[in-house]
């Protein structure tokens, strides 16, 4: 059992963060002493682990409790995926420092490749994706395991065909029923392949056609320029209904 100011040195916490994760839930002391001082045990120490990796792929409280108390959550993973990503940024971290030594030395290397972070972004990104919704990761992943690649390919190429759809009718609002009816069939197409698409999921999809690179950069190049942002307004406007 370690004490909450153990933990609190441990880990850079201050006890009245601790104190806030017990308030909404997140993560309760294993024990409290006559005292009322707060006791972790090595199960709530790992749970703490996991909060601070979704911590780090800034991941908002109410859904790291969300996943934490998924019972498809699983902990080996997450911690393998903990290890990598503090891996990934010791590597970007030592590129950095050879590139100030370099220079420190006298060097003129003008390459600002140190400064890429996009391989440590990229693994941010797919772990968000696994545990953003680990029951549908769950569904999606039992409805295509049976499924060969070319099933899969054409699975995808039937979603973007909505898109080019939906590219089509930028010209018209987005709360126009055309408009509605190809973002009714696009939550249902989800539902039917992939995982049941929640209108709350579907909100979040919508974001994220807009936030993410590369799922904007395939949309628009399926649908036209624009494209990922109209889908995104017409999903809002389908929410709001």
């Amino acid at each position: 059992m370690k004490a909450i100011h153990e933990v609190c040195e441990a880990t850079g916490l201050t006890p009245r963060t601790l104190h806030h994760y017990d308030a909404i839930g997140l993560l309760k002391p294993t024990a409290v002493t006559e005292a009322g001082y707060r006791l972790y045990d090595d199960a709530a120490l790992g749970r703490l682990q996991n909060i601070l990796l979704f911590r780090e792929l800034e991941f908002p409280l109410k859904d790291i409790k969300t996943i934490l108390n998924d019972p498809n959550f699983d902990q080996q993973e997450a911690l393998g995926q903990q290890v990598k990503l503090l891996e990934l940024r010791i590597k970007h971290l030592q590129r950095l420092i050879e590139l100030a030594k370099t220079t420190q030395k006298g060097g003129n290397d003008m390459s600002f490749q140190a400064f890429d972070s996009t391989e440590i972004d990229q693994y941010a990104k797919e772990v968000k994706e696994r545990w953003g919704g680990t029951a549908a990761y769950a569904e999606s992943r039992e409805k295509l395991k049976d499924k060969t690649k070319e099933e899969v390919d054409a699975m995808g190429g039937e979603l973007m065909d909505i898109f080019v759809r939906l590219g089509r009718l930028q010209g018209q609002e987005a709360d126009s029923p055309e408009v509605q009816a190809l973002i009714t069939e696009l939550q249902a197409f989800i539902s039917a392949h992939y995982y049941h698409c929640t209108d709350e999921i579907l909100a979040g999809l919508g974001e994220m056609y807009v936030a993410d690179e590369r799922m904007r950069t395939n949309i628009d190049r399926s649908g036209g320029e624009g494209t990922a942002a109209f889908a995104a307004r017409a999903i809002q406007e389908h929410i709001k209904k």
